[in-house]
């Protein structure tokens, strides 16, 4: 019979692959509460208008990544790209769009892209939303919530860039300003960028033609079109953060989701090659009642998990682990009558049962080629003069026999 594959792009994660996973989420999780952030678990499937609506018919998600299908009542729906819009449509339906609040999220998203180093078909992020908050101080906060997960998770070789899109009205007159300068370019454009010019001509900055961006720089700017305070907002930011990351001003950059409004941010590493980024986000204010909710002003953050964990440089503290051994099948009610009494005590470490029926002999040869640092042997003997005995498997010191109040005693001070 054929066996069956997993789905291309969509790895497993094996133990040794989530001690890492579980070092940066409870990281990330700690730097949430200690910013008062409240968690929300939204649903993996969503309406496909949802995205639609959110993300924008320009996207690349909508037009060829979203996973869509139609359900048995011939609905579209889809597996969520992304978190913010699945948060913000949970806001409104629970009515809670005329409040403040402070969210985080984590967990899987599903892109239809082919599979590269850090990028795959479903992935994980955690993202916050700060919703509620005009622009001023929510924008500090958002920033330093970056700084934190940078230095935190002592992420090295980072840049930090931060630019601003301005209101409705300046980017309309810039996005002409840049139709106008684009347009003796036009038959040079390739297909994609073509469509961006045409439907969402801000986008056009993000493209990865060489030549285009070289066009580019030649350009009109955005800085030349958005308020004083927008720019004073930029320096501020730059001035305040600039011991704490490196953090730059670059006003070519834009987020590949129409919903941004206002600042917009990327924190990168070349240590990631040419898919660099793992954190960005920006100011949405119009997504609410873009999606029929009350207006919100809200900016948040969503952070790429595999990118982030394969550049974090966390010390990732060795398992503490104990291997129990009987010498007889008979024993063992007793042995799991004592080993739930010492995970009682301790729950930081790890008590591997050996559930085998081999001999003393397989078993001691078996613990000795695991990472535990002690062995714990309950044989007839060790019944019938109530002890236990404990062997350490990291040097060639004698094993002790001990009362088990006495091997309930180390157990708890491992």
């Amino acid at each position: 019979m054929t066996k069956i594959n997993s789905l291309r792009g969509m790895p497993d994660l094996y133990s040794d692959d989530l001690i890492s996973w579980t070092s940066v989420e409870n990281n990330l999780e700690n730097i949430f509460k200690s910013y008062s952030l409240k968690e929300l678990r939204t649903p993996i499937l969503e309406y496909t208008d949802l995205f639609k609506r959110s993300v924008g018919d320009t996207s690349d998600i909508v037009n060829k990544e979203i996973y869509a299908f139609n359900d048995r009542n011939d609905q579209s729906i889809s597996l969520r790209p992304e978190g913010t819009a699945g948060v913000i449509r949970s806001i409104i339906e629970k009515k809670l769009d005329q409040q403040q609040s402070k969210i985080w999220y984590m967990g899987p998203m599903f892109r239809y892209e082919r599979p590269q180093k850090g990028r795959y078909r479903q992935f994980h992020q955690a993202g916050i939303e700060l919703l509620g908050y005009e622009e001023g101080p929510a924008d500090f906060e958002m920033i330093s919530i970056v700084s934190s997960i940078i230095n935190e998770l002592k992420i090295t070789d980072v840049k930090l860039k931060i630019n601003h899109l301005g209101d409705n009205e300046s980017k309309a007159k810039f996005s002409r300003s840049l139709v106008k300068f684009l347009d003796p370019y036009k038959k040079e454009l390739d297909a994609k960028d073509q469509i961006r010019l045409e439907k969402n001509p801000l986008r056009i900055l993000d493209t990865k033609d060489t030549n285009l961006q070289k066009i580019l720089q030649e350009g009109p700017s955005i800085k030349e079109f958005i308020s004083d305070s927008a720019n004073e907002l930029l320096l501020e930011l730059q001035k305040t953060f600039s011991n704490s990351c490196k953090l730059e001003i670059d006003y070519n950059l834009v987020r590949g989701l129409d919903y941004y409004t206002g600042l917009v941010f990327e924190a990168s590493s070349a240590d990631l090659g040419a898919q660099d980024a793992f954190i960005g986000g920006g100011r949405y204010d119009n997504l609410s009642s873009m999606l029929g909710g009350k207006n919100l002003p809200a900016i948040g953050l969503a952070i790429g998990l595999e990118r982030l964990i394969s550049i974090s440089s966390l010390n990732k503290a060795d398992e503490k682990k104990v291997i129990f051994i009987t010498s007889t099948s008979n024993i063992a009610p007793l042995a799991f009558k004592i080993a739930n009494q010492l995970r009682s005590l301790n729950s930081s470490v790890a008590l591997d049962m050996d559930l085998t029926d081999s001999s003393l002999k397989a078993k001691l040869r078996r613990a000795n080629k695991t990472n535990a640092s002690h062995a714990l042997i309950l044989g007839d003997k060790e019944i019938d003069s109530k002890n236990i005995i404990i062997k350490s498997l990291m040097d060639d010191t004698e094993q002790v026999s001990v009362s088990i109040e006495e091997c309930l005693d180390f157990y708890n001070k491992i």
